[in-house]
């Protein structure tokens, strides 16, 4: 039971976005696409025993086949998760949280409209297919332009806002945690500050937040981060940015970190732990964001998907390019070509 004095201080720190919600979820978790991030999400799901039946659903029928029965094969080591596959949605009955990870990857100087056309072509075959097998499940994207896909698996399967989550700048603020903590020499679990925004090029660093144990860094050096700030800090944000291509360059794909990213946002959900996630969901109205966009801010993520939004403060420098990632956003998606009726 909670004091008027609690919810008004609820009030000013969260946006509502999802119902109240007191309980657990069930265990089932689909995975759409067995590619190299599909399988980065599925093991690091399986290692972390966030389930009870993990399911795959790929076009590769002989790969697919293959990399279940290499992971049935050690089921003895996986606590008794039931590992099952199929090309057909009917296999996937009943999830409660569905992992979409299908879709073609971005080719080199491959502009991002062209790449969002493509994988909303496969987006509008798998989302219907998703929405009319596993109605209550919680959808959380993965495929790039995550933001864009995002707002096109929200239309497409026509859930509440809550329950369509995308990858977001999960991973960045990762990046930027792990950059900062190794200039600091504390763990990255000890650096507290967020990536928001777009998954990309305009991203936005939330330096004005960035804390150790509640000692904000801007308190130290107010333009930390920035031109004429602490040498090499202007630096970070970029190589957040250029991480991804940094590791494509060295293997040729990125999977390790975004599947753990993954799970991290999947265990907060099916454990119901409400902890904050910087995800990608709607957010017209937000900051004075005016698109119809989904892009990533901090959000409070539990069993019903996006609990509510975080209330950050952000310095007017902040708050304008965060508006501008929105407009970055929804000029690709104005270019889309749907074929079929979305609103």
């Amino acid at each position: 039971m909670t004091s008027s004095g609690d919810d008004l201080l609820k009030q000013s720190l969260f946006t509502q976005v999802g119902p109240d919600c007191d309980k657990y979820g069930p265990r089932k978790i689909t995975i759409i696409g067995a590619g190299k991030v599909g399988m980065a999400c599925g093991i690091s799901i399986l290692l972390k025993c966030q389930c009870t039946d993990l399911v795959f659903v790929s076009v590769t029928k002989e790969k697919l086949r293959g990399e279940v029965l290499d992971l049935q094969h050690g089921s003895l080591f996986l606590e008794n998760i039931k590992i099952h596959e199929g090309d057909d949605y009917s296999v996937t009955t009943g999830s409660s949280v569905v992992i979409i990870t299908a879709g073609e990857r971005q080719h080199p100087d491959d502009p991002r409209l062209r790449l969002a056309q493509r994988n909303l072509n496969i987006y509008e075959k798998i989302v219907p297919e998703i929405a009319r097998h596993s109605p209550n499940a919680i959808l959380i994207v993965v495929t790039n332009p995550v933001d864009v896909m995002t707002y096109v698996a929200w239309k497409l399967s026509k859930f509440p806002r809550h329950r369509v989550i995308g990858s977001g700048t999960n991973l960045d603020s990762s990046r930027f945690r792990h950059l900062i903590a190794e200039r600091l020499k504390v763990s990255p679990t000890s650096v507290h500050g967020w990536i928001a925004g777009e998954h990309g090029d305009s991203s936005v660093p939330i330096w004005s937040s960035v804390n150790i144990s509640g000692k904000r860094l801007s308190t130290i050096h107010t333009k930390i981060g920035q031109k004429g700030g602490p040498e090499g800090w202007d630096a970070i944000h970029q190589q957040v940015i250029d991480g991804a291509r940094d590791v494509v360059k060295l293997k040729g794909y990125t999977n390790w970190a975004i599947g753990l990213s993954c799970s991290a946002i999947l265990s907060s959900i099916i454990f119901h732990k409400q902890s904050i996630h910087p995800v990608s969901c709607f957010v017209k109205g937000q900051y004075g964001i005016t698109e119809d966009v989904c892009l990533s801010l901090p959000c409070v993520l539990n069993s019903n998907g996006v609990d509510s939004i975080v209330n950050v403060d952000l310095t007017e420098k902040e708050t304008k390019m965060l508006q501008r990632s929105a407009c970055a956003i929804a000029d690709v998606q104005r270019g889309l070509s749907w074929k079929h009726a979305h609103d």
